[in-house]
């Protein structure tokens, strides 16, 4: 099994690692409070086909969950290609 090496740049490293988790989490904001809180009259207006409920209802029970862990699938894959590229 290989060692992890210590990376070239820990700087640049966490630098670009917050950058990833700010994006991430800019996201999450917009589309729980945006989606779920303050637009949530606007997409009212459209229903889940099949199911009958309103999209902001939707937003605000489950959709910023499943954005959530889809969210978390992005940071895994971008911190492994940040590992990969920064050593």
């Amino acid at each position: 099994m290989k060692t992890p090496q210590p990376p070239a740049d820990p700087a640049a490293y966490w630098r670009a690692n917050l950058r990833l988790v700010l994006t991430l989490l800019v996201v999450w904001f917009a589309v729980s409070l945006g989606a779920g809180v303050l637009f949530r009259s606007a997409l009212d207006a459209w229903t889940l086909p099949g199911t009958g409920f309103p999209l902001g209802f939707w937003f605000a029970q489950q959709g910023s969950i499943l954005v959530f862990v889809v969210l978390i699938a992005i940071y895994v894959r971008g911190a492994a290609r940040l590992d990969r590229r920064v050593g």
